[in-house]
């Protein structure tokens, strides 16, 4: 065990610092996620490339010595949603930095119609407004199993288990007009508009455009 004032790094920075197109794709990943900083999206990029070290290293084996190590891995993909299909070495290679994304509190927290937008969502989580069960987790970035996600919802003492809470409503709306497609979702909405806790407000009739 080392020393706790020690920790290591639980990420690796670029080896290009100074990369136009790499700062391009990490500010868009960043927004699309509501990350809080370069840092955050580098540590799961960093997770995703250990997974593919792992898988590489896995194939280079006889079958037979891979076999146990390889169900301990995908098994553990699974468990936590990266892998929902095929269940082989192969797919994980095939992962993308969206599959672990999209596996993160706040993402489903957003993902399940309980925030407005991803940067709310964070808000909650880091606020208190979110449980598993009847335990609150204040962790964004933490990675939920798939069993997790079943009992995701708002923690048992926050006000947003109100259905008339104004963020509840808004919250309601944006999952409806998500779901009905890209082409329904913004109308009637101005995104310029934020409520608190980065909400949309509707339109009034008689609003400037």
């Amino acid at each position: 065990m080392g020393d706790p004032r020690r920790q290591k790094k639980k990420y690796v920075t670029p080896k290009r610092p100074f990369d136009s197109e790499r700062f391009e794709q990490e500010l868009e990943m960043i927004g699309s996620y509501g990350l809080r900083n370069k840092r955050e999206l580098w540590r799961h990029k960093t997770e995703l490339s250990r997974y593919r070290r792992n898988a590489r290293n896995l194939l280079a084996l006889p079958e037979n010595e891979r076999r146990l190590k390889e169900s301990e891995l995908v098994n553990k993909l699974s468990r936590i949603g990266v892998l929902s299909e095929e269940r082989h070495l192969d797919n994980v290679l095939d992962l993308t930095l969206e599959n672990v994304l999209e596996r993160r509190l706040q993402t489903i927290v957003f993902r399940k119609g309980l925030a407005c937008s991803m940067y709310h969502a964070r808000q909650l989580v880091t606020h208190g407004h979110i449980a598993l069960g009847d335990s609150r987790v204040t962790t964004p970035s933490r990675m939920l199993t798939v069993t997790e996600e079943e009992v995701l919802g708002y923690s048992p003492k926050s006000s947003l288990r109100d259905d008339s809470h104004p963020a509840r409503i808004a919250a309601s709306d944006v999952a409806r007009r998500v779901a009905a497609g890209p082409e329904d979702f913004g109308e009637g909405t101005d995104e310029r508009e934020p409520l608190p806790g980065n909400g949309v407000k509707p339109r009034k009739e008689g609003d400037a455009e």
